[in-house]
C-alpha cells in the first residue's frame, strides 16, 4: 500500500492537484515532500508492526486547516468519523479498499464464518459512510457489491499500476540445470509467504534443482525459516533500493506471488514488468493480472503451486519473458492517478460517480 500512496500522491502532484497526506508515525511531524505535504502524527504499534490512528479528531483539526474539496481513506476503522466531518462541510468522501476484510480475517483467525459476518457488519457502515468506494479488483468488488447496490453507493474499480521504468526486464545469466524462484513481499501471514516457501520445498523433495529467494521482512520470518530448514531457500530481508530490487527479481525464471486473499499485486505486476513470469494462486485479486501467455496458476497449496511452477517452468523462456512485460505494460500508473482524479473532481462536486 505505501508503493500505491506514493505513486498516487506524486501523480497528484503532477497534475497541479494540491494533496496532503496523513500518516501515523512514532511522533508528530510535517513535511513538504514532491508528493504532496505529510503530516504524521503520533500513533500506537498496533499488531505486526504497523502503526494505526486511533485519535481522529486530530485529523479533523488538520483537516480543517487544509480546507480538501475531497478525502481519500484506506482506513476502514479508526477515521470512520472523518467521512461524517466531510458530509457536514460537503467535502466529497472515497474509501480506497487494499484489503478484502473477510478473506483476510480468516486468513489470520482461521474462523471463516465469523470473519464473514464481522466483515458484513463493517462493510454495510462503511458503504453508507463513504461518496464511493474504490476497488482495485474484481474479486475485491464481490465483498461490497450487494451492500453498496442496497446502500447507493458507486463501487468504482480502478486497478493499480506499476512503475514501467524501474521494473524491466535486464540481460541477465541464465542456468538450465536450475530453476531459479523468487518472492517478494512482507513475511505476514495474510500474504501467504509461507505457501510460497512450502511451493519450493516441495519442489526441492521431487528432486527439482531448485533456489527461491525471499525478499522482505515481517513478524513470521522465524516460522518460514523453520519450514525451509534444509531446503534451497534464502532469506535476504527488505530491499529499499528498488533499482537493486528489479535487478534480482529479473534474475528469476518464475516469481511466486500466491495470496489467494490479495485484492490486487502490485509485487505481481512488478515482476512482469521485470520480464519474469509468476504462478499465483488460482483465486484472489493477483490472479487477474496474471494471463494464460504471463504466467500459471493452481489452487492454493503447494504441491498445486509446485506443478503450476514446473508447467511454467517447461515453456519457452524468451516467449514467456515478452508476454510477462507485455502484460505490465497495460497497467502504467498514470492510467490510475487519471481515472482517481476524475473520481475526486466527480465527489467534490457533489455529483454520484458512476460505478465501473
Amino acid at each position: 500500500m505505501k508503493t500505491a500512496v506514493h505513486a498516487l500522491g506524486r501523480g497528484y502532484q503532477a497534475a497541479g492537484a494540491r494533496r496532503l497526506l496523513v500518516i501515523p508515525g512514532p511522533a508528530d511531524l510535517r513535511a513538504s515532500t514532491p508528493e504532496g505535504d505529510v503530516v504524521q502524527l503520533r500513533a500506537p504499534r498496533v499488531g505486526g508492526g504497523y502503526r494505526l490512528i486511533v485519535e481522529p479528531w486530530r485529523v479533523i483539526d488538520v483537516l480543517e486547516e487544509f480546507a480538501p474539496t475531497s478525502v481519500e481513506l484506506s482506513d476502514k476503522l479508526t477515521l470512520l468519523p472523518i467521512t461524517r466531518w466531510a458530509r457536514k462541510r460537503g467535502v466529497g468522501s472515497v474509501l480506497l479498499s487494499h484489503e478484502r476484510l473477510d478473506d483476510m480475517l480468516a486468513m489470520r483467525t482461521g474462523l471463516e464464518a465469523g470473519s464473514k459476518v464481522s466483515s458484513k457488519l463493517l462493510n454495510r457502515v462503511l458503504v453508507r459512510s463513504f461518496d464511493a468506494v474504490v476497488v482495485t479488483s474484481r474479486y475485491a468488488q464481490r465483498e461490497f457489491q450487494a451492500l453498496a447496490d442496497a446502500a447507493n453507493c458507486p463501487i468504482v474499480r480502478v486497478p493499480l499500476g506499476v512503475d514501467l521504468e524501474t521494473f524491466r526486464p535486464r540481460l541477465r545469466s541464465v542456468s538450465p540445470d536450475l530453476l531459479r524462484l523468487v518472492h517478494v513481499g512482507r513475511l505476514s501471514r495474510e500474504k501467504s509467504p509461507h505457501l510460497a516457501v512450502a511451493a519450493a520445498v516441495e519442489l526441492h523433495r521431487r528432486g527439482v534443482p531448485v533456489q527461491l529467494d525471499v525478499y522482505g521482512e515481517g513478524p513470521h520470518l522465524d516460522e518460514l525459516l523453520a519450514m525451509a530448514a534444509g531446503a534451497p531457500v534464502t532469506f535476504h530481508g527488505y530491499v529499499e533500493d528498488r533499482d537493486d530490487l528489479n535487478q534480482r527479481i529479473s534474475a528469476a525464471d518464475i516469481a511466486l506471488s500466491v495470496c489467494p486473499g490479495e485484492t490486487f499485486g502490485l509485487a505481481v505486476l512488478e515482476a512482469l514488468a521485470s520480464g519474469t513470469p509468476v504462478v499465483t494462486a488460482n483465486r484472489g485479486g493477483a490472479r487477474e493480472l496474471v494471463d494464460a501467455r504471463s504466467g500459471a496458476w493452481g489452487d492454493p497449496d503447494p504441491a498445486a503451486l509446485a506443478d503450476a511452477a514446473l508447467g511454467l517452468a517447461g515453456r519457452p523462456r524468451a516467449a514467456t519473458r515478452t508476454a510477462a512485460r507485455a502484460r505490465a505494460l497495460q497497467f502504467p500508473w498514470e492510467r490510475t492517478v487519471e481515472r482517481m482524479l476524475d473520481l475526486h473532481a466527480t465527489v467534490a462536486s457533489g455529483a454520484v460517480p458512476a460505478s465501473a
